[in-house]
């Protein structure tokens, strides 16, 4: 109630009681009501009682008996039986409520009581239906490792009774495959330095077999925080460790020879090399079959296969030692790693047993197979080596022992290792370096013997290169024949020095004779089939007479050419275009073959002229050349000298009636704006 609230409730009730005292027919009930009705308004404090009945007693005879009519003492009895009947009333109406409140106090407490019993029950039956149906293994143990209870997942894992299990302690489930990683994090949750770990951890079941499970351990503390209890839960994951296994085994191991894979080998390589290994040296061989791919064409891809298998299980047997691995990596290449080998010679020793375990014949499907191998081998300090670098040096120092003939081994060497790499440096830049027009071409004059003046020039391609410099043909020829890029190179060659050519006749150069462009094609070149459309193409876009170029063919290439080969040559000589055999003298070639040979020009190799720069002049170098240019001329065709350099040497060719000549002694090659200067 508010203030006035409660000041309106008393004046009520002081006015009850006032109705009482006047009463012709007194009766104190008036008082027990007032009582009950000061314990509804919550006037139930200890003093709150004692200060009311004074007050009544002070005031209420004072103040409410005037006019009554009954005298002071009447009044005053009266009074009394009042106030006796509101302390009963109050009394009993306190009594009442503080019983009611026990009631209610004590029903809600026994509901409460009935409640926590069906929720402690419910939790009970729920825990125990998650407990015992899990599909995980679960188990609880006290602090001292003393299992308490396993549910059934767990027993089933384990292949053991519960009573066994609960007989047992934690420390009593050791296995050999244990990490001391699993003990030391469960002495940590003991001593409460964790809550929880998990691991995988191998158990060793009755039957002998091994149980592979995923395992968490959790710590239960009490209301203070106190460990109490271990609790584990158990995955087997045996079936999925034995997949993960053979995934392993497939993804580490090729499916054919069932030997390591490249993965693998790569793996192990790049553990023995890493600074942490603690090992200190590394051998590789690098070991490739020689031919192998003839018995893929001629027997079949079966065959090969088998064949591949059958060399795999031979190999296996030469490494035995601790160390050793070998693996197939590709096709028909196997390598032998060998880790802190106890000597060079030992790595050479173990690619020497390689070789001797091929030299039998190996027999597949009824037939008997030689098998050549060759081998590269590497052995260094593992400071000193990285894993790929050990592979390509391996791999390069076995293409040496191929072309060396094969069926050997050889030894890494630094200076052979940077060749080759300069080589793949020059092969893989090449694309670019034709795109982004790093060739040029120099031209060598062509000086008619008779006469001295200028016959024409050889166009001679170039490489700037942008970190070797200056590369000449030797250096990116091959490599442009071996990727095929001699064709488009020889394509921008070909237009590039017609193009000059042109420029040249329009300065007047050569006087009212035209000048000559040798080009120089080479044998891949010979066998494009559009080597016809494409001369003729350049030619016509230009406006260069055929007669003017020259195409320049290495003797090799052109005796080694058959009738089909040399029909594109033979149209383009029908046009007027000269053909030069070029290098003549270092082919070995039937000088009969010469006749049906579409040529008009021999060039004579620089050895056969050599002999002529000493005076006297070497006279069976003398003959040798007298009896070509004899040769050549009944042939009616034209002889041209290369590596002239003295002047001696010139008049000894012009003298056996050589036609054209070029070398240092004319001039060196040079670009197209000095050509006139060797007239």
């Amino acid at each position: 109630m508010t203030r006035d609230e409660f000041e309106a409730h008393l004046v009520s009730l002081t006015e009850q009681l006032t109705d009482a005292l006047h009463s012709r027919h007194f009766s104190p009930e008036a008082g027990r009501h007032v009582g009950e009705a000061l314990v509804d308004a919550h006037c139930t404090t200890a003093e709150a009682l004692p200060r009311i009945l004074g007050i009544i007693d002070a005031y209420l005879p004072l103040y409410c008996g005037a006019g009554s009519g009954l005298d002071v003492e009447e009044i005053r009895v009266r009074c009394g039986r009042l106030q006796h009947a509101m302390a009963a009333g109050y009394a009993a109406s306190l009594q009442q409520r503080t019983r009611s409140e026990q009631e209610a106090l004590s029903r809600a407490t026994l509901s409460a009581q009935a409640a926590v019993a069906r929720a402690l029950h419910e939790s009970e039956t729920r825990f125990r239906a998650v407990f015992e149906d899990a599909a995980v293994g679960i188990g609880i143990a006290d602090m001292d490792g003393h299992i308490m209870d396993t549910n059934r997942a767990m027993n089933r894992m384990l292949g053991i009774a519960r009573h066994q299990v609960r007989a047992s302690n934690i420390g009593d489930w050791t296995h050999p495959d244990d990490g001391p990683e699993v003990w030391r994090m469960q002495a940590e949750l003991r001593r409460g330095e964790r809550d929880h770990y998990q691991v995988e951890k191998p158990y060793q079941r009755l039957d002998g077999t091994s149980l592979w499970t995923n395992l968490t351990v959790s710590l239960l503390r009490d209301a203070d925080q106190r460990p109490q209890y271990m609790l584990a839960m158990v995955e087997d994951i045996t079936e999925r460790r034995l997949l993960n296994l053979r995934l392993r085994y497939q993804a580490t191991h090729d499916a054919l020879t069932e030997l390591p894979n490249r993965a693998m080998f790569f793996e192990r390589l790049e553990q023995a090399v890493s600074p942490s290994s603690g090992k200190r040296r590394v051998g590789l061989c690098y070991l490739d079959l020689d031919g192998f791919k003839a018995v893929n064409d001629s027997l079949g891809h079966a065959v090969g296969d088998r064949l591949l298998i059958a060399v795999g299980e031979r190999l296996s047997m030469c490494t035995t030692e601790p160390g050793q691995l070998i693996a197939r990596i590709g096709g028909d290449e196997f390598v032998a790693l060998y880790v802190d080998p106890p000597s060079r010679n030992a790595v050479t020793d173990l690619a020497q047993a390689l070789l001797d375990e091929l030299a039998a014949p190996v027999e597949v499907d009824g037939r008997e197979l030689m098998v050549r191998a060759s081998i590269g081998v590497v052995e260094g300090p593992t400071a000193d080596l990285n894993a790929n670098e050990i592979l390509r040096s391996a791999d390069i120092t076995m293409y040496r022992a191929k072309a060396d003939g094969g069926n050997r081994y050889a030894l890494a060497d630094p200076d052979s290792d940077a060749r080759a790499i300069s080589r793949h440096h020059l092969t893989h830049h090449l694309p670019a370096a034709l795109k982004g027009s790093e060739f040029f071409i120099e031209y060598q004059p062509l000086i008619r013997m008779e006469d001295g003046s200028l016959e024409g020039a050889e166009a001679l391609v170039r490489w700037s290169h942008p970190r070797h410099g200056v590369l000449g043909p030797d250096r990116f020829i091959p490599l442009a024949e071996h990727t095929g890029l001699i064709v488009p190179l020889g394509r921008w060659v070909l237009r590039e020095a017609v193009r000059q050519a042109c420029e040249w006749q329009v300065q007047g150069i050569g006087g009212s004779r035209p000048l000559r462009l040798n080009v120089n094609l080479s044998p891949r070149q010979l066998n494009h089939p559009d080597l016809v459309e494409e001369t003729v193409s350049v030619l016509d876009e230009f406006g260069l007479p055929p007669g003017s170029l020259c195409l320049e063919i290495t003797e090799s290439a052109m005796v080694r050419a058959d009738d089909h080969e040399l029909k594109p040559l033979r149209q383009l000589a029908d046009l007027g275009v000269g053909i030069a055999l070029d290098d003549f003298g270092t082919g070995y070639s039937n000088l009969a073959s010469l006749r049906r040979l579409p040529v008009s020009t021999l060039k004579l190799d620089r050895s056969f002229s050599e002999g002529l720069q000493q005076h006297p002049a070497d006279p069976v170098d003398m003959k040798i050349v007298e009896g070509i240019v004899s040769l050549a001329h009944a042939l009616e065709l034209s002889v041209t000298v290369e590596g002239v350099e003295t002047c001696n040497q010139a008049e000894r060719l012009r003298e056996l009636g050589c036609d054209s000549a070029q070398g240092w002694y004319y001039a060196r090659p040079g670009p197209p704006e000095r050509l006139p200067e060797a007239v």
